[in-house]
């Protein structure tokens, strides 16, 4: 049989946020201007990836669909239709990860079985971990993967679907039997990484085997800011407050009470095999040094021999050592680094992070240090909705921002956003608000799931604190994100041209939260809910509002791929079908 004619084995999908967007009118506000997807959270995990390369060098056919991705740029695209025109695969996986997929993810499963009948629908996830033993009970559910580390389990449930008694021996699978869930023990925690990588050329054969490029990409601006990822560990060793992947948590829903990381080795290879399609920047996800000074060393001396031309991002936790800086400065001829320091204010700090941490003269001097070395980019992320902040605190880390501005160069920049629309299930707030001093609006999946559908973000959010309601979150949010937009405009941080453009959006997401608030005070008098004309065409005001999303965007290059490398691809492909 030859590759061509052979059936797929998995298709996976991931799903918007909310289904469908496109006739909705919802006002999802800046919770996603800090990260490379739009409000449809269109960026599928990178475990997708390790999935599909996994399952497909032991043999088995597998296809990645971005729904979301496909429904933002094409409002014509119908995904009922596209199912039904699907052969029929083997299994259906999809990704319950992030939380604000909860609406999308169940919507997608009903489509999945009403249009694929009697094909499996299996998702995962930290989000499907831990709510599994709810979400097994949707009819439209038949498995739930849980963990943060489920390649070989997925391949073993793929090899025992029609098969009962194996299924019972499939590690963390929550699964029913006769209509009763069955939840096996979860013994498959690996202790290393090195077992499954992401490989670049597998996808570039997907692209070209099913000839369709869309349904790969990673999110809607990645032409313009085609940046790669690298995961270096699963689990971590701090203890945010607000973080789902917290120690704490991680103990509780992986049962991963210490971090594994990638062999260095294995790390800088598949850095390497990056950087052989894309020229890039490679974004090292997770802190190096949470591994030790020895580790991180080993990493660098790795990289070094790489002789990788990509910008290679560091993120850091907790302050790396300057002499860690110098080491990076030596091994990467291009860099740059992030840091969360959360909030300008010491103890706010240390109340979401649990432990001790660094003040802003030991912040300051390691910042001044990067950009006396070839950092070519330094950027600090603050948020809004931490535990113990007020509206005036909020305010007040813009103005420590700007005196990060005076003391620095145009290499640094500061963002700050609002925390949502969700904490994180599982994170030490969402177990034990109340001695946090949070309310939360939602416990389980179908509150989250009802709550994504709510006009606003203001009645989105599932929480709120005793310091800020959820209508001063807003403000706060607004607010801050108008102050630091002019600092950034004085320091030339950004353009003129963006400045104004993030100021109008400011403007405009502030007139339209009025008008909403107007239209539901009349819709208690049994007048139109909502103004019209905003069905699917809301979304524009949630986007680029407290920065100009391009901001976070690397300098792109005239041609960010290797097209020679992709063709070598493309003629092994070829030789591989026709053999």
């Amino acid at each position: 049989m030859t590759q061509k004619s052979k059936r797929l084995d998995l298709l996976l999908l991931h799903p918007p946020s909310v289904y469908d967007f496109r006739e909705k009118s919802i006002f999802y506000g800046p919770v996603s201007d800090l990260i490379p997807s739009s409000t449809v959270f269109e960026m599928y995990p990178l475990g997708f990836l390790t999935i599909a390369s996994y399952l497909q060098q032991r043999g088995m056919r597998v296809r990645i669909v971005n729904l979301a991705f496909r429904m933002i740029v094409d409002r014509r695209f119908s995904v009922p239709r596209f199912l039904a025109s699907l052969p029929r695969p083997r299994a259906v996986g999809i990704d319950l990860h992030w939380l604000p997929h909860a609406h999308g993810a169940l919507e997608i499963a009903k489509l999945v079985k009403a249009n694929l009948p009697g094909v499996p629908v299996i998702m995962g996830g930290l989000s499907s971990t831990y709510f599994h033993e709810e979400l097994i009970r949707y009819p439209h559910v038949d498995f739930v993967l849980r963990g943060d580390s489920t390649e070989p389990p997925l391949h073993a449930l793929l090899q025992s679907l029609e098969n009962s008694e194996a299924l019972a021996k499939v590690p963390n699978l929550t699964w029913k039997r006769d209509g009763a869930t069955q939840i096996n023990p979860m013994t498959f925690l690996p202790s290393a990484l090195d077992y499954a990588d992401l490989r670049p050329d597998l996808m570039v054969e997907m692209v070209l085997r099913h000839r369709d490029l869309r349904s790969v990409l990673p999110y809607n601006a990645w032409w313009g800011n085609p940046i790669t990822a690298v995961f270096t560990v699963k689990g971590c060793s701090c203890e945010c407050a607000t973080c789902g992947s917290s120690k704490t948590a991680c103990g509780q829903l992986t049962k991963r009470n210490w971090p594994v990381f990638r062999s260095p080795e294995s790390l800088a290879a598949n850095m390497a095999s990056l950087s052989r399609v894309s020229r890039a920047p490679i974004f090292l996800v997770g802190d190096l040094l949470q591994a030790g000074t020895a580790y991180a060393e080993s990493v660098l001396a790795n990289v070094r021999k790489a002789n990788l031309s990509n910008e290679i991002v560091f993120e850091f936790f907790d302050l790396p050592p300057k002499e860690f800086l110098h080491q990076i400065d030596a091994a990467v001829p291009h860099w740059s680094m992030e840091i969360s320091p959360e909030s300008h204010d010491h103890a706010l700090r240390q109340a979401q992070e649990g432990e001790p941490s660094y003040d802003n003269e030991k912040l300051e001097r390691i910042l001044l240090q990067a950009l006396r070395l070839r950092c070519s980019r330094l950027d600090l992320f603050f948020m809004i909705g931490l535990p113990g902040q007020t509206y005036q605190s909020a305010l007040d880390t813009v103005a420590y921002c700007e005196h990060l501005f005076q003391i620095s160069d145009g290499r640094l920049s500061c963002f700050l956003s609002p925390m949502g629309p969700f904490l994180d299930p599982g994170s030490r707030i969402f177990e034990d608000p109340e001695r946090f001093g949070y309310r939360l609006f939602a416990r389980t999946l179908e509150e989250h799931r009802q709550l994504l559908t709510q006009p606003t973000w203001e009645r989105t959010l599932n929480y709120e604190t005793k310091w800020m309601t959820r209508a001063q979150l807003v403000d706060a949010t607004y607010d801050a994100a108008e102050q630091l937009n002019s600092l950034k405009l004085r320091y030339r941080r950004i353009s003129k041209k963006r400045a104004a453009t993030v100021a109008q959006h400011i403007c405009e997401a502030r007139d339209l939260r009025a008008r909403l608030a107007a239209a539901e005070s009349a819709a208690n008098e049994n007048q139109p809910a909502l103004p019209a004309g905003l069905e699917g065409e809301i979304v524009k005001y949630s986007e680029s509002t407290v920065c100009d999303k391009a901001e976070l965007f690397w300098p792109a290059r005239l041609v960010n791929f290797n097209v020679g490398e992709i063709l070598s691809i493309a003629r092994r492909l070829v030789l591989k079908r026709s053999l």
